[in-house]
């Protein structure tokens, strides 16, 4: 059966939604520079991810949802990759500290939707850390990140990237369940600390 009204964005059965599948259109990804592109980030500043100093780690996704409104589609939870913005962005609060302590020196989401949309999901969701908006897909577009069309609108498959200076160290393509990838990213920052970084001994 088909939901359009989102009334729990958080109590998802994994087992009814379809995985997506390795497509090949983040294999360019890993050591790649980042292209030299502004983001607003839900603070009102701006951020250029390839500007950064050490290791930052950006998840992005299609699109948050609000509880009580419907889904950009009626169909939504069966596009594969669509459902799930919602628990991994929770997942990435949850372990906000961990991620940091692991040798995240800073932490993001990404997806094209507007900074007002972007910044009621962040106070919403009680997010200790920034959104960037990419609404005009001047990032996504340069970096050739894996793409949905969906009612017209061009929205970021979901993946998590490590960055270190600048440069993509590791990609996590595709993601799923979503809420399980703050802890892969985890995982992944634990076995492979930065060159300096807090867990290096």
């Amino acid at each position: 059966m088909v939901s359009t009204n989102q009334s729990n964005l958080m109590i998802v059965d994994w087992s009814q939604i379809p995985a997506p599948k390795d497509d090949g259109a983040a294999a360019h990804l890993t050591g790649m520079m980042l292209p030299d592109v502004a983001l607003v980030a839900t603070s009102g500043a701006t951020v250029t991810l390839a500007k950064l100093p050490g290791r930052t780690v950006v998840f992005a996704y299609p699109r948050t949802g609000v509880p009580g409104e419907p889904s950009l589609v009626a169909d939504w939870d069966q596009i594969p990759g669509a459902r799930g913005c919602t628990p991994q962005s929770c997942a990435f609060r949850d372990l906000y500290l961990d991620l940091q302590a692991a040798g995240a020196a800073a932490v993001f989401g990404l997806s094209t939707q507007d900074t007002a949309y972007q910044r009621e999901a962040r106070d919403r969701l009680h997010l200790p850390f920034e959104l960037l908006s990419d609404q005009a897909q001047a990032f996504s577009g340069r970096a050739r990140l894996p793409t949905m069309q969906v009612a017209g609108k061009a929205l970021i498959s979901r993946l998590a990237l490590v960055i270190d200076d600048g440069r993509i160290a590791k990609v996590f393509y595709p993601v799923f369940p979503p809420d399980r990838n703050a802890n892969d990213v985890l995982v992944w920052l634990c076995d492979n600390p930065a060159r300096g970084g807090p867990t290096e001994e």
